[in-house]
């Protein structure tokens, strides 16, 4: 055989794992996104992307219940501030919320969390993790 397919094939073998994973933005529906009041039920503070449980009222007023993976990983609420600790105590269950979602385009009571604020309507968490620009060096005062 000839070198360029085993290079071929090494490159192919080589990249197929950052692949893998970066299908969560294809997974959901971000034309169709919604904003409904709910009541944390979980929180999950983990990789590769922390979930959000919650209970939402349908149209009839029936509880749903909903699976929410949040856009920022670990290390990106990490860089905003957003520990696990202070996660799990602004998110603690029976904490009421209002969340915007993207729901799964392959249905059922799954979803991306788009943006939540807490009852005074600050913004807890959204998918637009804001990555603060490093800081100046400081100065020394003579």
């Amino acid at each position: 055989m000839k070198p360029s397919i085993y290079i071929g094939a090494l490159l192919a073998v080589a990249v197929s794992p950052a692949f893998a994973h970066h299908g969560t933005t294809p997974s959901y529906d971000l034309g169709r996104q919604w904003t409904k009041d709910a009541v944390v039920t979980s929180f999950h503070y983990a990789n590769p992307h922390p979930q959000l449980f919650v209970d939402v009222l349908d149209e009839h007023g029936a509880v749903e219940h909903w699976s929410l993976e949040l856009l920022p990983n670990p290390a990106g609420l990490l860089r905003v501030g957003w520990t696990k600790s202070r996660s799990l105590k602004a998110l603690a269950p029976g904490t009421k919320v209002k969340i915007t979602i993207a729901p799964a385009r392959a249905g059922g009571t799954v979803g991306l969390l788009v943006k939540i604020t807490d009852a005074n309507g600050a913004e807890l968490v959204s998918d637009r993790v804001p990555y603060p620009e490093p800081a100046e060096p400081a100065t020394r005062e003579p």
